[in-house]
């Protein structure tokens, strides 16, 4: 996909339980609150058209709590406004985040119909104890089960999300989850070393010591491991947290690794487009309310429910292009692309940073790219903060 088509992301907030992992919110009477919220969306869907017309789009992703709790109508409401106000390329990619126990032979087959082609699970683990403390309410036969509906009904292109590092997780069970995962022949892996942020059960619970603190070295083993395995099964990695098929990669996450346009909906959500990042509204009540009660037109891609927006400075785009470029494992940072962005060479800008970690073999300067090494992948966050 050309760097400068634009991609979509649309946050649905809602979700059934609080996440163990991270601080997403609970939300009562959903079922009063969410047609409102699709009407609010579909408004920032025109909105946002309307103050630029005829945009080329080639990615579509709903994601953020639990998609699974708007009904097939709602999508259908949803892809109208997309399609009557956006340019959509033929070959979209348009992907939803879901939850296994979402995923019903009929919701998906309902899924397909509305324009979905792809679809990214949370399975996370195969180990019950392991996803009681992510406080999930799916099962890992509901994973399987999802599978087998996706397939079913003509998805070919299945992602799944893995958790590693968890408290009392070994290296035994973690090779029994990736076991799994390869078992179901999808085409994409994203695996996440668990990060204690926030005011979450899981974060209290180990601060309390009711569990162990997570082991880095162990997670290290782990990392090595997936690597392993996943190579070994026709997996290529192309991101430091990400593995596919050949063909397969997430495109619309390759777009923020570009750190290229795309725009965020929704409450929550964030979005960067014609220079400016920008912030949602993260009240869902709030952000209804703004697109409800506001009209007036505001220069792209500004929306009544954006509650921040600021013009991203050439120092703050260097650092996040190379952030996020440095993620890509294979393709890493192109040295030409960002002399064309920026009008020097990364290599020159960033000389005793990189011949430092080259040295360490983290990192190798190639004619066209910088990139992470094999050894560097793990390491990534060290090293791109050196660079930044």
């Amino acid at each position: 996909m050309d760097a400068q088509t634009l991609s979509i992301y649309l946050h649905i907030p809602f979700c059934r339980t609080m996440c163990s992992y991270c601080a997403f919110n609970t939300y009562t009477g959903m079922e009063d609150v969410i047609p409102a919220f699709v009407d609010a969306l579909e408004k920032e869907i025109r909105f946002l058209a309307n103050s630029k017309p005829d945009l080329p789009v080639g990615t579509i992703f709903f994601g953020g709590g639990t998609p699974g709790l708007i009904t097939i109508l709602q999508y259908k409401q949803l892809f109208a406004a997309l399609s009557d106000t956006f340019d959509i390329l033929p070959d979209a990619e348009i992907s939803l985040e879901s939850n296994p126990n979402d995923l019903t032979l009929d919701y998906v087959q309902g899924l397909r119909d509305v324009g979905f082609n792809r679809v990214s699970m949370g399975m996370q683990t195969s180990n019950p104890h392991e996803l009681r403390l992510f406080n999930r309410d799916h099962t890992h036969e509901q994973v399987i089960e999802a599978v087998h509906n996706l397939k079913s009904a003509g998805f070919d292109n299945i992602s799944m999300d893995l958790i590693f590092g968890s408290p009392h997780q070994t290296l035994e069970t973690w090779r029994s989850t990736l076991q799994e995962a390869i078992r179901f022949d999808i085409q994409n892996v994203s695996a996440y070393n668990l990060i204690l942020e926030g005011n979450t059960p899981l974060k209290d619970d180990i601060d309390a010591g009711k569990l162990p603190e997570p082991d880095d070295d162990l997670a290290a083993d782990m990392y090595d491991l997936m690597t392993e395995m996943l190579a070994d099964s026709g997996f290529e990695q192309y991101e430091i947290s990400n593995w596919s098929k050949p063909g397969f990669e997430s495109r619309h996450n390759i777009q923020y690794w570009y750190n290229a346009p795309y725009l965020g909906l929704g409450p929550g959500a964030h979005g960067f487009a014609d220079g400016v990042r920008y912030i949602v509204l993260r009240s869902p009540q709030k952000y209804t309310d703004a697109m409800n009660a506001n009209s007036e037109k505001l220069v792209f891609p500004r929306t009544p429910a954006v509650s921040k927006a600021i013009e991203v400075s050439k120092e703050d785009d260097m650092q996040e292009t190379i952030l996020m470029g440095l993620r890509l494992t294979k393709e890493g940072l192109s040295r030409e692309k960002f002399k064309a962005r920026f009008g020097v060479d990364i290599v020159k800008l960033k000389k005793d940073a990189i011949e430092k970690h080259v040295e360490y073999g983290l990192l190798e300067v190639l004619d066209d790219r910088i990139r992470l090494t094999e050894s560097g992948r793990f390491l990534s966050n060290a090293v791109i903060r050196d660079l930044i």
